[in-house]
């Protein structure tokens, strides 16, 4: 069968990666977590104080994006891909709270989305990829054959993320989780470079009262189809 692009696109926790994922696995592709990309430059700005609350250095962050090298290694344990950053395996701290709170702010520097497009373009030449984001549809993969745009009330994605945040054991309050996805919200819509939108011909998927195996079967029948149809 012809491999395709599939491009997921949407709001902060609405389980666009663990759909990608799922989905991924269940065709045989490849997964790229384009969120894990910005979240470790999130990080790099975090550890050498150029972004925290009330303090942004756009420019420190803009003259050492040389120095951020990203990439994916798979882990033995449990058969994912960890995000690396310079060598270092960051995948836990590259989900924390501090990080989710300045990673809409990285996000919105220009040279930061160009260079992770153009890896993220690199990814995926040979197809056979399901790749989610914010812009994926958009600007990576403009003519990907599937594009999925997940959407959720703010109300059902904080709880989300609360319970998973609460689950890793991190000391956060729903109210703090609630505003942090809203803020995310504004910011990913209104930003001047690539803001979050619906890609021309993207599929709009609410899963606000949708369980995972409901999730997971629709948009897999979704990938079947486009795959059949464009290897006939």
């Amino acid at each position: 069968m012809k491999k395709i692009t599939i491009a997921i696109d949407g709001y902060s926790s609405t389980g666009k990666s663990t759909i990608a994922k799922q989905l991924a696995n269940a065709l045989g592709y490849v997964y790229v977590d384009t969120g894990a990309m910005y979240r470790a430059v999130t990080l790099f700005a975090l550890r050498n104080k150029w972004v925290a609350d009330g303090h942004f250095d756009i420019a420190s962050v803009k003259g050492n994006l040389a120095s951020v090298h990203l990439n994916f290694v798979p882990n033995e344990v449990d058969g994912k891909s960890d995000m690396y950053l310079n060598g270092e395996n960051v995948e836990r701290q590259i989900r924390t709270m501090e990080v989710s709170r300045q990673v809409s702010k990285i996000a919105t520097i220009k040279e930061v989305r160009e260079k992770m497009v153009a890896l993220q373009q690199q990814m995926g030449v040979e197809k056979g990829i399901v790749m989610d984001g914010r812009d994926i549809g958009t600007v990576v993969f403009p003519d990907a054959e599937l594009k999925i745009f997940m959407n959720a009330s703010a109300d059902a994605r904080a709880h989300r993320r609360y319970k998973e945040l609460l689950d890793r054991g991190d000391k956060v309050t729903y109210a703090e989780v609630l505003k942090n996805v809203q803020e995310r919200d504004t910011i990913d819509s209104t930003r001047e470079t690539s803001p979050l939108r619906k890609a021309e011909g993207a599929i709009l998927f609410d899963n606000s009262d949708m369980g995972l195996k409901e999730q997971f079967e629709r948009i897999h029948n979704y990938a079947l189809r486009v795959i059949q149809k464009e290897s006939v």
